[in-house]
């Protein structure tokens, strides 16, 4: 899942403040956009651990445009992007049974070969899954 975040002004001016708006709670004070960068997507997949380990269900992305209208008036610096697979925050895997046509199977197949985006069969058929559970 692709987490939308921003670079925000702080009071004080040798600081930014990183907010994952989809994510509540889900923000950091650093010191350059270049730390802001490398250390967001570590505070996100912490904050999904968190609320993983609670039960709590693991929040959607939100479109980027709707976010950008949202945060107007919130003095934006900078907009970014991480993408993070939350199939390990959605519980213990458990194997199942499906029956596919064999058509769709080699259709799975070949977009996962091709792919960076998903680490197997059942990662793709779990991406598109949430997909359709959250739209």
């Amino acid at each position: 899942m692709n987490y939308p975040f921003c670079f925000l002004p702080t009071i004080s001016d040798d600081k930014l403040l990183v907010n994952v708006p989809d994510i509540p709670g889900c923000q950091i004070s650093v010191a350059s956009f270049e730390e802001g960068f490398s250390a967001v997507k570590k505070a996100i997949a912490e904050h999904l651990a968190i609320l993983a380990e609670y039960g709590e269900a693991i929040p959607h992305a939100t479109n980027f445009t709707a976010l950008q209208q949202q945060f107007v008036q919130k003095n934006v610096l900078l907009w970014g992007m991480h993408e993070i697979d939350i199939t390990p925050f959605l519980g213990k895997s458990q194997k199942i049974n499906v029956t596919l046509p064999e058509l769709l199977i080699k259709k799975i197949d070949d977009r996962v070969a091709i792919s960076g985006e998903y680490p197997s069969r059942s990662g793709f058929i779990a991406q598109a899954c949430l997909k359709e559970l959250n739209d």
